[in-house]
C-alpha cells in the first residue's frame, strides 16, 4: 500500500512538472471579429473567404491574427450587416473564453456609405444634415444592445471598438476623379457625418467598458483623392467605393486593433 502511495506521488509529480514546463503549449487567444463591411474587408476587391458576406484575406482580422502568434480567428463579420444582423447572426460565434473582440458596426444602420455613392447621382446635402440627427437618436440604443450582447457572451474579452474614417480631404476644393460630381459642401458634410459617427460610437463603447479607437486620426492624409488613398473614391465595383482600399485595412486599422489586442 506504501509502495503503491509513493508511486501514485510520484506519477502525479511528473505530470505536474510536464504541464508546467517552458515548452508546453499554451492555449491560443480566441479572436472573434464582428461586425459590417469594414471589418469583413469590402473595398479591398478580394472576397476570397466569402462571396455572400464579402470576407477577404485583407482585411484587418486576417492580418491582426497572422502577426498574433497563436492567435485563433473566428471570422462572422459580413458586409451589409447592420446592428440587429450582429445580434442574429454573429454574437453567436462568441464564448466564455473568446479572449479578443473587434468590431465596427453602425454604418449601415445611417446608410453611411450607400448615401455617399447616391452623392454622385445626385443633390445629397439635405440628406446627409437628416443622416446626422439620425445618427444621435437611432444609433445609441442599437448600439447599447449590440454592446451588452457581446459582454454578456464574453465577460473576460477585450473588446475594441473601431471608428470609420474621414472620406475626403477637408482642405480640397476642386473635385478628383474618385469624386466626381460630389460638390465641395457634400464633401465637408460627409466628414461631418463621420465626426457624428466617431462621437456616437465612442460614447457608446466608453459607456460598455469597451476600447475605442479612432479611426480618423489614422487614415488622416490618406482620403479619398490623396496620392496614397486609405479609401476608394468611386470605384468600379460599386460596392467597394467608400470602403477602405488594401492599404486601409493594412496600414488603417490593422494597426489601431493591435494598440489594444496586441
Amino acid at each position: 500500500m506504501r509502495r503503491s502511495l509513493r508511486a501514485f506521488v510520484t506519477l502525479a509529480c511528473a505530470a505536474s512538472a510536464l504541464s508546467a514546463a517552458p515548452g508546453a503549449a499554451a492555449a491560443a487567444d480566441r479572436y472573434v471579429a464582428l461586425g459590417d463591411s469594414y471589418s469583413s474587408g469590402v473595398g479591398a476587391q478580394n472576397p476570397n473567404l466569402s462571396l455572400s458576406c464579402l470576407r477577404s484575406t485583407d482585411a484587418y482580422p486576417p492580418l491582426v491574427a497572422a502577426q498574433r502568434p497563436n492567435t485563433q480567428l473566428v471570422f462572422p463579420a459580413c458586409g451589409g450587416a447592420k446592428t440587429d444582423d450582429v445580434l442574429s447572426s454573429q454574437v453567436n460565434s462568441l464564448t466564455a473564453d473568446t479572449r479578443l473582440v473587434s468590431i465596427t458596426i453602425g454604418g449601415n444602420d445611417i446608410g453611411f456609405a450607400d448615401l455617399i455613392v447616391s452623392c454622385t447621382f445626385g443633390n445629397c446635402s439635405s440628406q446627409l444634415d437628416a443622416t446626422r440627427a439620425r445618427a444621435q437618436t437611432e444609433l445609441p440604443p442599437k448600439l447599447d444592445r449590440t454592446y451588452a450582447a457581446i459582454r454578456a457572451r464574453s465577460p473576460q474579452a477585450r473588446v475594441v471598438v473601431l471608428g470609420y474614417p474621414r472620406l475626403y480631404r477637408s482642405d480640397l476644393f476642386g473635385g478628383c476623379l474618385n469624386a466626381t460630381l460630389i460638390t465641395y459642401t457634400e464633401r465637408q458634410k460627409a466628414n461631418q457625418l463621420a465626426d457624428t459617427l466617431r462621437d456616437v460610437i465612442r460614447a457608446r463603447a466608453t459607456a460598455a467598458g469597451f476600447t475605442f479607437k479612432d479611426a480618423i486620426p489614422q487614415f488622416a492624409g490618406h482620403e479619398v483623392c490623396t496620392s496614397t488613398p486609405y479609401v476608394n473614391g468611386i470605384a468600379p465595383t460599386i460596392i467597394d467605393s467608400y470602403h477602405p482600399t488594401k492599404a486601409g485595412y493594412r496600414d488603417g486599422y490593422t494597426p489601431l486593433v493591435r494598440q489594444v489586442l496586441g
